[in-house]
């Protein structure tokens, strides 16, 4: 979309060019890009050294120091399931818990076969895994008092990145909430760094009853940076208090990567770039970070209109192909399909 296409674009003093404001949003310019990783992934056997359970998840502890010495606060491994004979073929996608020692550690929700099979996996296991993978979050500048939000087991994610910013000298708040007292997840990890730290359920079995956005809607304002991995629906909620508070969020986002490595296209979403134009970004290779105000949330797993490459990408099914809503029903899979959705999420949450 240009100018000579009728649409007027609006010059910001940073010097983009972004679409005239949705009325009553802000016009000041949109959050930088996540960084791009410092270190290429590598792939390897990693050997389990540890596992055990955190409220309704399991935490697995990995021996692997080419991933564990170069991973950053934000970034994710992808490991093979089902033993070297799998059937299952995609990888799942975990967000890295934490770092030390020349070993990482993840969070793995057992939903279906290939998660269940990660969490069954015990000490002395040897496992393919690919990582450090994606983008991390990007530190704010030094003082910068920081707030932290995570979201089910999409909290394991922000361990390490609060670890960092206490020891750099951030003042770390954080919320942490899920829907009950045993899908919480890494709230002594996180205690640990954080003042204040607030606890939430949806149903009051565990701290403050209610949503993260209560108390994330106190702390805003004294934050100069938001960092937040969980659903969707709570970055989204996340996202626009810090945007409306004029605070710069990240946010780590939840999509299915079914590669893990930006070939297959399953994790897109709509980002707002520099230019103010929309394109699909990939999640696993542009994200998992993004900032806060450049996702588009209420058109995720949509084909907005505006999108470059939409007209494209909306192509018209041949006269003699079915419809999408007329298609035949696909044959079975070795592969479970209720693996293959996500965080987090973690990741991030857990992906294919």
């Amino acid at each position: 979309m240009t100018e000579g296409s009728g649409t007027r674009l609006v010059q910001l003093p940073s010097g983009d060019r972004v679409l005239p404001p949705v009325p009553g949003s802000r016009t000041e310019p949109l959050g930088e890009p996540a960084p791009p990783a410092e270190h290429a992934p590598v792939q390897g056997l990693a050997v389990v050294v540890g596992s055990r359970p955190v409220s309704a998840y399991t935490e697995l502890t990995l021996e692997a120091p080419d991933i564990a010495e170069v991973a950053q606060p934000g970034q994710f491994v992808a490991f093979a399931v089902g033993g070297p004979t799998s059937a299952m073929l995609l990888r799942r996608s975990i967000a890295i818990a934490g770092v030390g020692d020349g070993r990482f550690s993840v969070v793995v929700s057992a939903r279906a076969a290939g998660s269940t099979w990660l969490a069954g996996l015990r000490p002395g296991d040897e496992v393919d895994v690919v990582g450090p993978l994606g983008r991390p979050f990007p530190l704010p500048p030094p003082g910068t008092p920081t707030l932290l939000v995570g979201g089910g087991y999409g909290a394991a994610a922000l361990v390490g990145l609060g670890g960092l910013l206490r020891s750099r000298g951030h003042e770390v708040a954080a919320v942490v909430g899920a829907g009950d007292a045993a899908r919480l997840c890494s709230v002594e990890d996180l205690a640990a760094v954080a003042a204040p730290f607030v606890v939430t359920t949806d149903d009051g079995s565990a701290g403050r009853p209610g949503r993260v956005t209560g108390p994330v809607a106190d702390l805003v304002s004294g934050a100069g940076a938001v960092y937040a991995c969980g659903p969707m629906p709570m970055l989204a909620a996340v996202a626009r208090l810090a945007t409306d508070r004029g605070v710069p969020s990240w946010v780590a986002v939840e999509e299915s990567m079914a590669c893990g490595v930006g070939v297959c296209m399953t994790c897109v979403l709509p980002v707002v770039g520099a230019d103010g134009r929309s394109r699909f970004a990939r999640s696993c290779v542009e994200g998992p970070v993004f900032a806060g105000d450049r996702v588009r949330f209420a058109d995720v797993g949509t084909l907005p209109p505006d999108l470059v490459g939409a007209d494209a990408m909306a192509l018209p099914h041949p006269p003699d192909a079915p419809a999408l809503d007329e298609a035949p029903e696909p044959e079975p899979s070795a592969e479970p399909g209720a693996d293959t959705a996500a965080h987090p999420t973690a990741p991030t949450g857990e992906t294919p």
